[in-house]
């Protein structure tokens, strides 16, 4: 594994990251899909394995059971210096008051029972999971800083926003002196590119890495159009993602599936190596839920497509409704 520098800092990555929404609770209420906690130990062991060392989760997936999972598998199979954790906050952890956003309250409440679902002295990278409308970004910011400086947080991200409101907070933290994004998690694929608009052209000028979720539009572009999967079948948030769109998009799916006989190569892989060839890309999450995920999005890495390649994958995407940053 080759590893990478994160964005406009000294922490090295590999070019893959795992995310883990996939492990947790089946029963959670969550998603029904979800591995539970043996199998998912196999994955991260797999991924760890072949050299992955970043790791992505939530405190809301499975509502807090994919972190419980998550740390006591890296604690048991990896050393922590070696491993880079992000996590994230701002979703409702329960229909109660002070449950979620972004208020400094919050914050270091749901920063504390991360750590402690982790069993861990630090989060690497403590991410905001969206822009909270009904907190003033300075208290948030701040409190971020707080976190920082206290040596429980090593850096920060932000996640599915408008370009606005992360430059909007950029530039509430450099006035003030307070610790900066050094990453944006955003929804990015060739089903939705939105994000090519503003999002990622101003991650480029600010040196920011850029870490896409559903890099693979939530297995809709590693297989024909038609053909389902329990996920597919039962995956509410992705069908709502996706399936507005699926005509236009189906050419889409056909064109990565005729790239990919030309190379002898997998559908995912395409998928994943347009992604890698965008600059500000520094490591798409990948939601590997069996080995074989893992051992399919390797070859990616060393995957170039050339100009003519990439141009005909992007020839017939149309504009779509905005997902994520609302």
């Amino acid at each position: 594994m080759n590893y990478v520098k994160f964005g406009n800092t000294g922490l090295d990555v590999s070019p893959l990251c795992l995310g883990t929404m996939g492990f947790g609770d089946p029963n959670s209420g969550f998603h029904e899909w979800v591995l539970e906690e043996a199998d998912s130990r196999e994955v991260i062991k797999k991924a760890l394995d072949l050299g992955i060392n970043f790791f992505d989760t939530a405190n809301v997936y499975s509502y807090g059971a994919s972190e419980e999972i998550v740390g006591r598998a890296l604690n048991d199979f990896a050393p922590r210096d070696e491993i880079v954790v992000a996590t994230k906050l701002y979703s409702k952890m329960k229909q109660r008051p002070n449950s979620g956003g972004l208020s400094r309250k919050a914050i270091f409440y749901q920063v504390e029972q991360s750590l402690k679902r982790l069993q861990m002295d630090y989060i690497d990278l403590y991410i905001i999971h969206r822009w909270d409308y009904h907190t003033p970004i300075e208290e948030t910011m701040k409190a971020l800083h707080d976190l920082v400086v206290s040596g429980k947080v090593r850096y920060i991200g932000a996640s599915a926003m408008y370009a606005w409101q992360f430059a909007k907070a950029q530039a509430v933290a450099e006035k003030n002196g307070w610790t900066k994004f050094v990453s944006m998690q955003n929804h990015l694929n060739l089903l939705y590119r939105e994000e090519e608009r503003e999002m990622m052209p101003l991650c480029a000028d600010q040196k920011i890495a850029v870490t896409p979720y559903s890099p693979l539009a939530a297995g809709r572009l590693t297989r024909d159009w038609g053909a389902e999967t329990k996920r597919y079948l039962t995956d509410k948030t992705a069908n709502q993602k996706y399936d507005k769109t699926m005509e236009q998009d189906r050419e889409i799916v056909a064109r990565v599936a005729k790239i990919a006989d030309n190379h002898q190569s997998k559908r995912s892989q395409i998928a994943l190596a347009w992604l890698l060839q965008k600059e500000q890309v520094v490591a798409p999450i990948i939601g590997a839920t069996k080995e074989s995920h893992l051992l399919d999005a390797l070859p990616a890495l060393d995957l170039k497509l050339t100009a003519e390649e990439i141009a005909y994958l992007e020839e017939p995407y149309l504009p779509h409704a905005v997902v994520g940053a609302e």
